[in-house]
């Protein structure tokens, strides 16, 4: 199987309906002050100029986890990386509107950004509701596979949390599958089913859960914890 993080194409559409008056305002003003520069290492003292915790989000989809993560915890900073130009539109009304000052956004590879950043120094990184690329030969395009999961625990400090969602029962036993081949990196969070049934505390619903829920389907919620190094 082709290692993921070797890939340098990005998969899917990376816009889609128009965007509003608003919206493309503010693309054109305010995605250029918070958008990560294109060179160099992305460490707390640098993006945030000073050294707090840090979390990465993949794929924010609208935005609605990263904004009440960052609005939560405004001593903390966040880095949110999304291809798709119509969810970093959705993500920016809620950046403005909440005064978040400690969010950096980035349009395209999570795992470009992801590289940058230094070993052991995030506190969380999130995936929440993945395309599942449902089929068999897709299977490399997925975020769950050794090579971004193996980047991941190189990138959390010890102690540090992964957290995954998804409502496909397709993706969720592949990312089972591939956990358990780590489970020297990380430890599941998990004593009994509701665990991972439950949505935690902290943890937002956003657009596509409820879309989810509507069409009827369960959602599961994992939170791993990065051992010691």
């Amino acid at each position: 199987m082709s290692d993921p993080t070797t890939l340098n194409r990005l998969y899917g559409r990376s816009k889609g309906k128009r965007l509003s008056g608003e919206q493309a305002v503010l693309v054109e003003n305010l995605l250029p002050q918070i958008s990560i520069r294109d060179s160099g290492e992305l460490s707390s003292q640098n993006l945030f100029g000073d050294e707090r915790p840090m979390h990465f989000e993949i794929g924010f989809g609208g935005g609605e986890h990263l904004a009440y993560r960052a609005d939560m915890l405004p001593d903390h900073g966040f880095i949110g990386c999304e291809p798709y130009l119509n969810g970093v539109a959705m993500a920016l009304p809620q950046i403005r509107e909440k005064s978040l000052a400690n969010v950096r956004l980035h349009m395209g590879d999570a795992l470009e950004i992801l590289r940058r950043v230094p070993d052991g120094s995030l506190s969380f990184v999130y995936l929440l509701h993945p395309d599942p690329w449902p089929k068999a030969r897709h299977i490399k395009r997925r975020m769950m596979n050794d090579g971004p999961i193996n980047m991941i625990a190189a990138k959390l400090k010890p102690g540090g949390e992964l957290r995954f969602g998804t409502d496909h029962p397709v993706y969720l036993r592949h990312a089972l599958m591939v956990m358990q081949r780590h489970n020297h990196q990380f430890d599941w969070l998990c004593d009994k089913a509701g665990d991972f049934q439950t949505r935690p505390s902290g943890w937002p619903e956003t657009r596509y859960e409820a879309k989810a829920r509507a069409q009827g389907h369960e959602v599961w919620y994992f939170r791993y914890r990065r051992t010691a190094v």
